[in-house]
């Protein structure tokens, strides 16, 4: 889940000004280095004092664990100081109820999760999977937010697979599952994409927008891989280098300019003319199984075995 950054200004604050904000704005947080597969990063904690010893050496040790997971398959996103805001439950009927992302000068990950959970329960919870995913793109207009929430539910899963979290049959139970919720939610809330993403907490239109934006991303890997170009994961890695530092606040050409990016990355009209057909549409996708099953067969393009 995404958050809306309240304040503009943020948008136009220069370089200087940014890391002294940040100074402020993270005074109750404590920061550490952590290794990730051979190179350093740095982590930021705020309310990880109010647990435990042994609490705080679980959170840490399952945070680092999810960051490495997204980076073996994602890379480094391009913002990669990763910066967590804690909130641990007394009481939950689940590992991670609830998290969402804060962006601004920095992007947060905001997680509420059961301080009892185990160390295995949290690992196999998908939640902080789909919210580190949302650090490889941009902050959308509401009206997009199907696009975002589906590219970090399509991402959490794939993530997963990659780790061995879910086998094969769980990876394709769990689309396939995700896409008949979606299509059963459509049929209650009516309209255009964009405008019932735009009012989906509202109307309680989490599975349509979730997961047409899921169906929307298989297309396009469905058509990538039609078209012998790179898959979405390798133009996502090759997004953080070239791209996603000048896409970093939100307007509403943002979704657009992000998808223009993958067109020139894969050197096609893949993403944007799918995006024309999708933003408006009022039934939700059909996705065939073997589209599904597709999603777990190896790709190599020929481009890239020459």
């Amino acid at each position: 889940m995404l958050l809306r950054a309240e304040n503009s200004k943020f948008a136009r604050t220069i370089n200087l000004y940014k890391a002294v904000l940040c100074i402020f704005a993270f005074s109750a947080y404590s920061a550490e280095t952590v290794t990730l597969h051979n190179s350093d990063t740095e982590v930021t904690y705020k309310n990880l004092s109010s647990l435990s010893v042994s609490h705080q050496t679980k959170v840490k040790t399952w945070l680092n664990f999810g960051i490495n997971a997204n980076k073996r398959m994602l890379g480094l996103p391009r913002q990669a100081h990763y910066y967590f805001d804690l909130n641990p439950r007394y009481f939950a009927t689940e590992p991670v109820p609830w998290a969402r992302i804060n962006r601004g000068v920095f992007d947060t990950v905001e997680l509420h999760f059961y301080r009892y959970a185990s160390l295995t329960s949290l690992k196999r919870d998908w939640t902080l999977y789909h919210e580190l995913s949302h650090l490889y793109h941009p902050l959308f207009d509401y009206k997009d937010f199907w696009l975002a929430e589906g590219l970090a539910t399509y991402l959490q899963n794939r993530v997963m697979l990659h780790n061995q979290l879910i086998s094969r049959d769980e990876f394709i139970h769990r689309i396939s599952a995700g896409l008949q919720r979606g299509k059963l939610n459509t049929k209650q809330n009516k309209g255009q994409l964009n405008s019932v993403s735009e009012n989906m907490w509202q109307r309680n239109a989490y599975q349509r927008v979730y997961w047409t934006g899921v169906a929307f991303f298989i297309e396009a890997e469905s058509q990538l891989k039609a078209q012998d170009k790179p898959d979405l994961v390798s133009l996502i890695k090759q997004y953080q280098m070239c791209c996603r530092e000048n896409e970093q606040y939100a307007s509403d050409q943002q979704a657009k300019q992000f998808l223009q990016s993958l067109d020139r990355l894969s050197r096609s009209g893949i993403f944007t003319s799918l995006y024309r057909r999708y933003q408006t549409r009022e039934d939700f996708p059909v996705i065939s199984k073997s589209q599904i099953a597709s999603l777990i067969t190896p790709f190599t393009p020929k481009s890239q075995l020459q």
